[in-house]
């Protein structure tokens, strides 16, 4: 850590800066989530840092609670897709034979459609709530994280250990989690940065259509949406949450590329 490089170091303070707002959000917003306290699109001041929203509701509270909502959606669907997609992933590759073709063109079946459009389709006919919405993304973008976890499980499968393992009698479970997991960290970690990214996109994206985060409940996304219309006039409310989504990207993407350099170099260096 004392060795951490400035751009990582950067990544790694914003990223812990929007995780802690989002932590602590109602020690933080200085007003209630959905609660007006002056008039529309008031410009920024002492009272309102951001100003105010469409319907008069403080900006910066609105957007301290979107982001709590935002990356609590966004990390666990991103647990969610990289728990069932890894195993799923590893479990084709050590199967091998129809199992892994079955899950194969199961995923690329499921690939072939935008997850976007398939998302659409979902939530237009059930109740979106949080709990499906996570449900959705994450098993969505499952599909992206078992071909990457295929890819790499296959290469590892035929290692020397590998064999080794399989001759002294070890079961699958064993091999997936303690000869094909440690070794497949680093491609992961790096792609988990990306996927919660997507995430982050995914859901901002979806509540921007009105299908994602329902009002009165915050969002980043939902934020864009609400306040849009101010940018005909010159108002900024609806840029700050997309700033706070490039920041965001920028940080996490920072901090994943900096795992995998050093884990890589760890590696290399018991190697």
């Amino acid at each position: 850590m004392m060795r951490i490089p400035f751009a990582a170091a950067v990544g790694l303070f914003f990223t812990a800066l929007y995780f802690l707002a989002a932590i602590f959000a109602p020690l933080l917003a200085p007003y209630g989530m959905a609660e007006v306290v002056g008039d529309v699109w008031e410009p920024s001041s002492a009272t309102h840092l951001l100003g105010t929203d469409n319907i008069g509701r403080d900006l910066l509270t609105r957007m301290i609670y979107g982001g709590r909502t935002t990356i609590f959606i966004a990390t666990a669907a991103t647990v969610l897709s990289f728990t069932t997609g890894s195993v799923l992933g590893f479990l084709a590759a050590v199967l091998g034979g129809w199992a892994d073709q079955l899950l194969s063109r199961a995923v690329d079946l499921l690939m072939s459609i935008p997850s976007l459009i398939f998302a659409l389709v979902v939530l237009s006919v059930m109740p979106v709530t949080v709990p499906v919405l996570i449900l959705v993304m994450g098993l969505l973008d499952s599909t992206r994280v078992f071909r990457l976890a295929r890819a790499v499980a296959v290469d590892i499968n035929v290692m020397d250990y590998v064999e080794a393992a399989k001759l002294r009698g070890e079961g699958r479970v064993w091999i997936i989690f303690r000869e094909i997991l440690p070794n497949a960290l680093s491609p992961l970690v790096a792609e988990m940065g990306l996927r919660f990214i997507f995430m982050v996109l995914f859901v901002s994206t979806l509540s921007f259509l009105g299908l994602g985060v329902q009002p009165p409940e915050a969002d980043w996304g939902g934020i864009v949406k609400e306040n849009k219309d101010g940018i005909v006039y010159g108002i900024p409310a609806a840029l700050i949450p997309a700033f706070a989504i490039a920041t965001l990207a920028i940080s996490v993407n920072l901090v994943a590329d900096w795992v995998l350099n050093r884990t890589t170099s760890l590696k290399g260096g018991r190697g």
